[in-house]
């Protein structure tokens, strides 16, 4: 279903990731879905992103889901980068927490009903509803 139908991203999302390819900056999608290739296929995105860490590698590697930092640590060892110079950006209070809990230079909460009150109690240290609002306006 997802071939044929398709993904529609968020644009601001897109918007976002265009902007730090054009910059050279290393991305790497971290997600508890075991379905995480195919809907970044289907979005046609997977050559976007040279590190996933999904539900598949974390059961195969015996790695912790989130709250536990463990899949966000792995997908910056896998980039080379230090997770303190490493950008979380999470939707879901467990992966706020996640991104907390690993050391992460910055841990960004994007409010999509969670709640930006609760996103910053548990870790977020800037919470927005779209991703297009960190980038500078023209």
């Amino acid at each position: 279903m997802l071939e044929r139908e398709g993904v529609e991203a968020y644009p601001g999302s897109i918007a976002l990731v265009d902007a730090l390819e054009a910059r050279g900056i290393a991305m790497a999608i971290v997600s508890s879905s075991k379905n995480a290739p195919n809907v970044l296929r289907a979005a046609g995105l997977l050559e976007r992103f040279p590190v996933i860490v999904d539900g598949i590698f974390a059961a195969e590697h015996g790695i912790a889901g989130k709250p536990a930092p463990d899949t966000y640590v792995r997908a910056a060892v896998e980039l080379g980068i230090a997770t303190q110079r490493c950008v979380v950006f999470e939707d879901a209070i467990s992966g706020v927490q996640a991104g907390r809990a690993g050391d992460f230079g910055l841990v960004v909460g994007v409010d999509r009903g969670a709640g930006a009150d609760e996103l910053r109690h548990h870790g977020a240290d800037v919470v927005v509803t779209d991703l297009d609002q960190l980038l500078p306006e023209d």
